[in-house]
Parts: C-alpha cells; sequence; structure tokens
C-alpha cells in the first residue's frame, strides 16, 4: 500500500495488479485510483473470445 500510494502522489492514474496473487490482498475499495486486475482482464477476455460467434467451427 505505501508503493502504490507513492506512485499516486508520483501522479498515477492507475495501479495495474500484475501478480496473480495481489488481487487476493488488494482491492478496488483500497485505493483511490482505478487498479486493474490483469487475471480478471484475462479471463473476461477468454471468455467473450470463446462465447463469440468468430470463434464457433463448423465441423462438415
Amino acid at each position: 500500500m505505501k508503493i502504490i500510494q507513492e506512485l499516486i502522489d508520483r501522479g498515477a492514474e492507475g495501479i495495474i495488479l500484475g501478480c496473480t496473487e495481489i488481487p487476493l490482498l488488494i482491492k478496488q475499495e483500497d485505493v483511490a485510483v482505478p487498479v486493474f486486475d490483469t487475471i480478471q482482464i484475462h479471463v473476461d477476455a477468454a471468455v467473450a473470445f470463446a462465447a463469440s460467434k468468430d470463434n464457433i467451427t463448423v465441423v462438415p
């Protein structure tokens, strides 16, 4: 939290939670700027891709 606050003090407008364990410890309500959970971003993108019509393969 100290490092995040120092980054915000230096002008950070968002924080990337780029390690799998960090989002277990730090939540959006703990930080005054937006946080980005890379695991959740990847999961959302994978689900959207899997559910998209562009991903459907028709086998004759």
